[in-house]
């Protein structure tokens, strides 16, 4: 990226990855968010930028790598979906609606004469719910969670009228779930909220959060009291779908009793895309509810299912988003919070403000050289943008001018009192004192004990805290031996032998933890969830992992070229594995926490086929497909897709204009087959 360096980029993402985790937790299991969805989008879109322009600086905690939140501790049962709830990708110009369709030519390798239609709907502001129907009955409703898990809300879907007990029709799937949005029209949010005010009640920050607060009551007596609707806009779990086309099963959904957008309709190319893009845009004052962008997606299910899916979004679709605004404010205090990694983040505290129905009380000030050149202070009127780099984020200062003194950045830890400093090339100020830092090394134990990690339920951010300030917890062996200290645990205040014997329960659920979770657990540096997951396809077990990593720190070129091979494993990621292994105390953590838990050999689920368990390499050009398409069906076929030739290599697909791969193939004797061959065992797996 033009006018950022490396180091600006990886402290820049070290802050997107602490605001959007703090936003994702007051959105998704809070309902109560500080900023709007466009705040939000901005940063999720500069965090993708940055992923994008320095791959190798791709964080543990990367958003990119999240959907969603992890529940809030809740009385509703956890429901795990069968087909995973995805999230969308974002585009915010007209140029990126473009390159979206650009881009999945791309990888269909479709050339720009051949017809790609896409539908088009809008964007309902509200909570995803997925509502399961086996043979036209609806058996449960669930919210969207983390993608993964979410809440049973069965009882109190039964008072939203749009969504039928039953399917109008004949001929239904033994198995069907519809997903949408459970949202409030803005008039009755209106009266809601006037209600709540006359009877002392909790006031809503907008539509959304009302929906999303009445949708997940324990009581469904108080959500048969809230005018909660519901859109469909597509479907996970399916026996059969009724249709070929996005727009064909959107019309079946329909006929059978479950409203779907009125503004949903088919597109030829990017110029129709617009323009309905443009019209619902228009009509957005007049709707009866809150929108905030126009989805688009591949209207063919043959080509979404080729396109598949990334990280935590299909390739097939996008959200193209509206506009956001500005907002004045004033600039009440500044706090000082400390990561794990212990780099010194200024947050800003607003006099609560208003901006397109969201209340923004916190904005980020990046970093002390970022607070100079605005030169706020508290007491300072500001404007907050809600669209930018990184937001939300203080564009300017409107009282720079008044005399008052500069703000002065602290050069001690407000959590340990060490020294804290900025290294040469590096605007961010860190805390030296390492693991004596409280902040950091609860922090990492959060992190370890987190949804994506080892997913300890009990272990919140609260207890962890009081368990460390006890001296329980130094590491993250030491919660696996809590149980020594039941009853010191019982004897604090708030504990009970039941709620003591669940996160015992707990952590010894986790004593044969999934490899990948462990490994993405334990922080290391460009390992973030979907990374550890590769490597782990790759080697199976964590010894095997740490014996190759070592291997090629030493120098070892063949363990260097096998773990370069993954797709996504840079030198980066490979120096990052090496120093972790190279560290005394790295190795003692490791070992201490393998000495009680026992991870299982890590099992990828695939299909059987002809190549299951071998490696296979591409080479030359495909013509049917991409390389990228060509290698996630490898994997999805349970082979290993290599980016180089060795004597490990079982098979080589070579399309026109193979080269040296094909004749170090030749050399080693190893099987060569065409791209139609290779279209043949994919055929035969399906």
């Amino acid at each position: 990226m033009d006018g950022i360096s490396e180091a600006e980029a990886a402290n820049e993402l070290m802050r997107l990855a602490k605001a959007i985790a703090h936003h994702d937790r007051l959105y998704h299991a809070e309902d109560s968010p500080e900023i709007s969805d466009a705040a939000y989008d901005a940063l999720v879109r500069r965090n993708a930028e940055l992923e994008a322009a320095f791959p190798h600086l791709v964080r543990p905690d990367s958003p990119s790598q999240k959907v969603g939140h992890q529940i809030a501790a809740s009385p509703l049962s956890k429901v795990v979906h069968e087909v995973r709830m995805m999230s969308l990708d974002n585009a915010f110009a007209d140029e990126e609606v473009a390159e979206f369709v650009a881009r999945v030519r791309r990888f269909l390798a479709l050339p720009d004469h051949v017809p790609l239609a896409f539908t088009a709907e809008d964007k309902i502001d509200g909570l995803s719910c997925s509502l399961r129907y086996e043979h036209g009955r609806l058996v449960r409703a669930a919210t969207r969670g983390d993608g993964q898990v979410g809440e049973d809300v069965t009882a109190n879907v039964a008072h939203i009228a749009d969504i039928p007990q039953q399917l109008a029709g004949s001929g239904l799937p033994a198995v069907f779930e519809i997903r949408g949005e459970v949202y409030m029209e803005k008039q009755a949010f209106a009266a809601l909220n006037a209600s709540q005010d006359a009877s002392g009640g909790k006031l809503f920050a907008n539509p959304r959060n009302a929906a999303a607060g009445s949708l997940r009551q324990k009581d469904a007596r108080i959500t048969a009291q809230r005018p909660l609707r519901f859109l469909a806009h597509g479907w996970g779990a399916a026996s059969a779908v009724p249709g070929v086309t996005q727009m064909e099963v959107m019309r079946a959904i329909a006929s059978w009793g479950v409203p779907v957008s009125p503004n949903l309709m088919l597109c030829a190319g990017v110029e129709d895309m617009l323009a309905q893009y443009r019209r619902i845009g228009a009509a957005r004052p007049s709707l009866g509810y809150d929108i905030d962008g126009v989805v688009y997606k591949v209207d063919r299910l043959d080509l979404q299912a080729r396109l598949g899916f990334v990280a935590k979004a299909p390739r097939w679709a996008i959200a193209h988003k509206f506009p956001a605004e500005r907002a004045e404010t004033t600039l009440e205090q500044i706090d000082i919070q400390v990561g794990r990694t212990g780099k010194l983040t200024p947050v800003g505290r607003l006099a609560p403000v208003l901006v397109g129905g969201v209340t923004v009380t916190n904005v980020t000030l990046h970093n002390r050289d970022e607070i100079a050149r605005l030169g706020v202070r508290p007491g300072d009127r500001v404007v907050i943008q809600r669209a930018g780099d990184v937001i939300p984020q203080v564009v300017e200062n409107l009282t720079r001018d008044a005399d008052r003194p500069a703000y002065v950045f602290p050069d001690l830890c407000p959590e340990c009192g060490s020294e804290a400093v900025a290294e040469e090339g590096e605007v961010d100020v860190r805390c030296t004192g390492g693991l004596i830092c409280p902040a950091q090394r609860t922090e990492r134990l959060k992190h370890f004990v987190s949804r994506a990690a080892l997913d300890i339920d009990g272990l919140g951010e609260k207890t962890i805290e009081q368990f460390f300030a006890l001296g329980w917890l130094e590491s993250p062996a030491d919660i696996f031996r809590l149980r020594r200290r039941r009853a010191d645990i019982l004897a604090l205040d708030g504990w009970q032998d039941k709620s003591v014997d669940n996160l015992l329960a707990s952590i010894e659920a986790r004593r044969s933890p999934d490899a990948a979770r462990l490994l993405f657990g334990l922080g290391v540096r460009h390992v973030g969830a979907v990374t550890a997951r590769d490597l782990l396809k790759r080697f199976r077990t964590l010894p095997a992992l740490r014996q190759t990593a070592e291997a090629a720190r030493a120098g070892d070129a063949e363990a260097l070229a096998e773990l370069t091979s993954i797709d996504g494993i840079g030198p980066a990621v490979v120096a990052a594995l090496g120093d972790f292994f190279h560290e005394p105390h790295n190795v003692a953590v490791w070992e201490d926490l393998l000495s009680e838990v026992t991870p299982p050999e890590f099992v990828v689920e695939t299909k059987a086929s002809a190549v299951s368990g071998k490696t296979v390499v591409f080479t030359g050009k495909l013509e049917t497909m991409s390389r990228d398409e060509a290698k996630a069906q490898a994997e999805r076929l349970g082979a290993k897709a290599a980016g180089s030739v060795s004597a490990k290599t079982d098979l080589v697909v070579a399309g026109p204009g193979a080269g040296s791969k094909l004749k170090q193939a030749a050399a080693l004797g190893i099987e060569v087959i065409d791209e139609a061959a290779w279209a043949k065992i994919v055929a035969a797996a399906q």
